[in-house]
């Protein structure tokens, strides 16, 4: 995953000290199954999404950030909420310490998801039981009870 002349810029000055970034995730749903990669860097599943870099707009940020992880296009929907605190708190292997304040969307694949051999080792769509038994990042389970719960408001069937 490269970093961002920006971010490269702070880390130049700050080292692995603790940097706060605004992020995006994709909530990749279609009805009750979830699209989740694998991460190269720690192995574990999680929703995609990451960094916004200065003067981009979030949503153009997750469309970016789809694109690069995954070459797909996605729609969004909705915002599904916004997360941060200890469960966003990442020390990546460089030892690089971040804590990420990000905004969740509800989103709709438009094309076909393949993972970026650079930062994912797979991609694959799981139900919210199955989501439970996988090695993952915690917090998505929190996103993914906010999105269920946000279907079951606008009536949409889960």
């Amino acid at each position: 995953m490269p970093v961002s002349d920006y971010v490269a810029s702070i880390r130049s000055r700050i080292g692995t000290d603790l940097l706060l970034l605004p992020g995006v995730t994709a909530v990749i749903r279609e009805r009750d199954r979830f699209l989740l990669a694998r991460h190269r860097h720690s192995g574990l599943w999680s929703l995609m999404g990451g960094a916004v870099e200065p003067g981009e707009e979030p949503a153009e940020a997750l469309h970016r950030e789809i694109g690069e992880e995954t070459g797909a296009a996605v729609r969004i929907r909705g915002i599904v909420g916004v997360y941060g605190g200890d469960p966003m708190m990442v020390t990546y292997p460089n030892g690089d310490q971040v804590g990420y304040v990000t905004t969740a969307y509800d989103c709709e694949l438009l094309s076909a998801a393949v993972a970026d051999q650079d930062e994912l080792l797979e991609v694959g769509w799981f139900a919210r039981d199955e989501i439970a038994a996988l090695p993952r990042r915690d917090w998505i389970d929190r996103v993914i009870a906010d999105a269920l719960v946000g279907m079951e408001t606008a009536g949409t069937s889960a």
